[in-house]
């Protein structure tokens, strides 16, 4: 096997003394995990950021192993992690989807709209910009795992409108695409609450 393509990075985990085990969702193969070398290196550190577009060459290590990955940045979204919105909002797009989607099934949708998350979240000029877009991208994600299809947005709709609708979208993937999974609904959910936390600091005038 040896894919090459664009791909939104949604999870990085330290495998090993040097490597890591990194999630890639690409628009033709979906979601893809792969081990890559090296990647605690001072090269490959600020790449293997999750929210980062990287070009990634995977190629089969033969049996059940992981695909092993080179990695390479397109576009790195780190410098909006030092922000606490922004921060929370990345971390939950790409953990949202590192979680939920199955691997190797092309959802090219959910991609495009991640994508499209991220940029809205790192450059419009402030949540109230990037909230709608994420709301979404969350409702697509149920949509296109089969979980039905949510109200059309409002053309208009108010920032406390906006958040109610986020809690009732909250509350539907915690019922529908967690269930019973303990521990990772846990981890990944608590991602969205620091969230939803400071989107509902923000003043509604």
């Amino acid at each position: 096997m040896l894919i090459r393509a664009d791909a939104l990075l949604c999870a990085t985990r330290a495998h090993g003394e040097h490597g890591a085990v990194v999630r890639l969702l690409t628009a033709d193969h979906g979601l893809v995990a792969a081990y890559v070398a090296g990647a605690r290196g001072r090269e490959l550190r600020p790449v293997l950021i999750p929210g980062n577009t990287v070009m990634a060459e995977l190629r089969a290590r033969g049996g059940s192993q992981l695909p092993s990955a080179r990695v390479e940045l397109l576009v790195s979204r780190a410098p909006w992690l030092s922000e606490a919105l922004p921060a929370a909002g990345i971390g939950w797009v790409t953990a949202l989807a590192a979680a939920t989607l199955p691997d190797g099934q092309p959802y090219p949708a959910i991609h495009t709209a991640l994508g499209a998350a991220l940029d809205a979240i790192c450059h419009a000029p402030s949540a109230r910009g990037w909230a709608r877009v994420l709301a979404g991208y969350e409702a697509l994600l149920l949509r296109e795992v089969g979980y039905g299809t949510a109200p059309v947005a409002p053309v208009e709709e108010a920032w406390p409108e906006l958040l109610a609708r986020l809690d009732r979208q909250g509350a539907a993937i915690t019922a529908r695409l967690f269930g019973d999974r303990g521990r990772t609904h846990a981890n990944v959910m608590a991602a969205r609450a620091q969230l939803m936390e400071r989107l509902h600091r923000i003043d509604p005038a």
